[in-house]
């Protein structure tokens, strides 16, 4: 099938899938689906795949229980290339998930060693054809756990409650990685701690440049009293992103020191969080934002 052709059918059972709340027919007549949507590595443009999966028993890796965890296979049909969407999840790990009742965003945590081999058993079991799509290729074919993300709290809405949500998010990401980096590091925790270390710092990032670009100028034009205020959670903004970075960097590069770079991030960030949380919580709630 050339690649034209299979963008076309791709595009064919998603447009299905949507229409028709999960289910299609054809060759996936009966056949459980999701749409996973990763980010392009290169493009930073959404892109949209219908795959098969299999849920995940036990717990999961917060602790939680795990039962409703979805496995999905990199398989590309026993090619020996990876698919697009695993390269894009490795560069940009935060994707959306459709189940066809629900959307959601998860991390996406390729498995490694022994427990992608426990886990791609258990795929076959189900799904006996991705064990012969791993007989056509010399590459391990990946198997890649979904995570979904914290959910916040109901709250407030508006503004005002989008930003207890993010904030709430990025406090509750970034306890996971600093639990898991306590345990020894990125050398002894692989996959796991750098997707999502990447999916704290590129979430982290994006939130910062939005408040800097819209949110600030928007609030210093209603209240120019704030402008101090404004001036040093911007010195803040850039503090953060150069620990970020350096933090992002020693992912490619582990060794001693890793732990106690994402303890000082955590103390930067927390304290940040609170500052801009008093500060403009009322006034966002007095705008009606």
């Amino acid at each position: 099938m050339s690649s034209f052709s299979a963008a076309s059918f791709n595009q064919a059972v998603i447009e299905e899938f949507r229409a028709n709340a999960g289910r299609v027919g054809g060759p996936f007549e009966g056949s459980e689906l999701i749409l996973l949507t990763t980010t392009g590595a290169r493009s930073g443009k959404p892109h949209t795949v219908p795959l098969g999966f299999v849920r995940e028993d036990g717990e999961g890796a917060d602790g939680a229980d795990g039962g409703g965890q979805l496995l999905v296979v990199a398989s590309a049909a026993g090619a020996d290339r990876h698919p697009a969407w695993y390269h894009n999840l490795l560069a940009r790990p935060l994707v959306e998930v459709e189940t066809g009742t629900e959307k959601y965003e998860a991390v996406a945590v390729p498995a490694e060693g022994a427990r992608r081999d426990e886990l791609f058993a258990r795929v076959v079991g189900e799904a006996p054809g991705y064990g012969e799509y791993q007989e056509r290729t010399r590459r391990v074919i990946p198997v890649v756990a979904l995570q979904r993300t914290h959910e916040a709290p109901a709250g407030e809405g508006g503004i005002a409650g989008k930003l207890l949500e993010v904030h709430g998010w990025l406090r509750a990401q970034l306890a996971l990685v600093r639990e898991q980096a306590r345990g020894g590091g990125p050398g002894s925790l692989g996959l796991q701690l750098r997707q999502h270390c990447l999916a704290f710092c590129q979430t982290l990032e994006f939130h910062h440049r939005s408040e800097d670009a819209g949110l600030f100028p928007y609030l210093e034009q209603q209240h120019p009293h704030m402008r101090e205020f404004f001036r040093r959670v911007d010195a803040e903004h850039r503090v953060i992103a150069r620990l970020q970075e350096e933090l992002v960097r020693a992912l490619d590069g582990p060794g001693a020191g890793f732990s106690e770079r994402v303890e000082r991030l955590s103390r930067e960030l927390e304290a940040h969080l609170d500052d801009e949380e008093a500060q403009l919580l009322p006034v966002l709630r007095a705008l009606g934002a």
